[in-house]
């Protein structure tokens, strides 16, 4: 009896070891250049810090807007490989609270196995319901599984706390053409890279005004090259056009201060190149 108690208790403290985090500073800082997130300027009104964990392993770190139901942004190290594209999605079950489980799971799982209602799953975050019949948009990743050398860093991509409504000329066009093509040629020499990929909250919403649909997606890239100096650039597109703007990481900084109207932004740590 005694035993079994144990077990319970042990099981208890596994389960409140939360995935959603109060800082990233603190729980999974080696995402980030010289492991500084980005300053307060990008936070919402309702975040929530999420280290992505699946399979018991931390892949990316995203700050979530619980209000919004998309991403703010995700950070990870940029490790491309070959590989198959994953298919399953996966929501995160500590947005529905502490005592569920901190790695990511299928919407059916947490139905089926954890006795989740549906309502209580939607009112935590989007679910796949939300992206079906869409026209003119998909669901965009902000850190895409072609980032990722191994399948499962792929899958944890796959999460909907990892996924926006983007415009899908632009998924499909000039923000692919910049993850698979300029990324390729930008990070020549770099021996860690950086990144961080936003999306800008903007005034339309899917699913009945459950999700909404940025108004800009935003990268940027530091990286040390040769383990010699520190170089970093960015990109923006607004999400009604395939067109992608090349920018300096201050130029970025500057543009994500107006759009977000909450002070100066900051990125990544001073040493990262801002022109």
């Amino acid at each position: 009896m005694l035993w079994l108690l144990l077990q319970v208790l042990a099981s208890c403290l596994w389960l409140g070891h939360s995935e959603l985090v109060e800082s990233f500073e603190t729980s999974c800082p080696q995402f980030f250049f010289r492991e500084i997130p980005p300053n307060e300027a990008l936070e919402p009104q309702k975040p929530a810090w999420i280290c992505q964990r699946y399979k018991n392993q931390y892949y990316f770190a995203t700050l979530y807007d619980r209000k919004m139901r998309i991403p703010v942004y995700s950070a990870y190290i940029y490790q491309p490989g070959p590989g198959k594209r994953p298919k399953t999605w996966l929501v995160e079950p500590q947005l529905i609270g502490p005592a569920y489980p901190k790695t990511m799971e299928k919407e059916w799982t947490l139905l089926n196995r954890y006795n989740v209602s549906t309502e209580k799953l939607r009112q935590s975050q989007a679910v796949l319901q939300d992206y079906k019949n869409l026209t003119g948009l998909n669901r965009g990743h902000l850190n895409p599984n072609g980032h990722h050398d191994d399948y499962s860093s792929r899958v944890a991509t796959f999460t909907l706390t990892n996924i926006v409504p983007q415009d899908e000329k632009l998924n499909g066009g000039a923000w692919n053409n910049y993850e698979q093509q300029t990324m390729i040629r930008r990070t020549q020499g770099c021996t860690n890279t950086y990144v961080i990929v936003g999306a800008v909250p903007g005034n339309n919403y899917i699913a009945k005004g459950r999700v909404n649909v940025p108004s800009h997606l935003w990268s940027a890239a530091c990286c040390v090259v040769d383990n010699k100096y520190v170089k970093a650039w960015a990109v923006i597109a607004e999400n009604d056009k395939n067109q992608v703007e090349l920018l300096t990481l201050g130029e970025l900084e500057d543009t994500l201060t107006e759009l977000y109207g909450r002070g100066q932004v900051s990125l990544f740590d001073s040493d990262c190149p801002r022109e």
